[in-house]
């Protein structure tokens, strides 16, 4: 199982152990959003840093839409099916994301493939970010509700 992890929150007034944690999931500014797999590692990481993000499972038409839509390439450029066939074991798009939801590659170690992906505000906004997914607002764990954020980042 995969988790998409949207940052929701800036940095200023952040306590330095968890500014380290987002550089480690790799998610620097607001509105990046990165797929992670579930391991203990990472759910510590999230427990960590929940009150700046958010996350769920993700499910494997919202990752075929995050690779279209907003995947690049190193250079900026998109990742195109010709791209997928050329330089991955894969035949297209489908197949790829397929794999990378049931965990059989990850998405970061591809070659020459930016590992997040930079999102839009969602429409309408976000529900509030100071509060969490539970209490009415955006942050923390929302499962498979993060595939109706992201449709609406996109």
């Amino acid at each position: 199982m995969m988790y998409a992890v949207i940052r929701v929150r800036g940095i200023v007034n952040v306590n330095y152990s968890i500014r380290d944690t987002m550089k480690y999931l790799r998610l620097n500014r607001v509105n990046h959003c990165v797929l992670i797999p579930d391991t203990p590692y990472y759910t510590g990481m999230l427990k960590k840093a929940k009150d700046y993000i958010t996350w769920g499972e993700v499910n494997p038409q919202t990752i075929r839409d995050l690779i279209i839509k907003r995947g690049r390439l190193i250079g900026d450029q998109p990742i195109t099916p010709g791209y997928v066939r050329k330089e991955t074991d894969f035949k297209d798009i489908n197949e790829l994301t397929k794999a990378i939801h049931r965990g059989k590659i990850d998405y970061k170690k591809l070659n020459e493939i930016k590992p997040l992906f930079r999102l839009a505000p969602p429409v309408k906004g976000y529900e509030g970010i100071k509060r969490s997914f539970i209490e009415g607002g955006a942050l923390g764990y929302r499962g498979k509700k993060i595939n109706d954020l992201i449709g609406r980042m996109l």
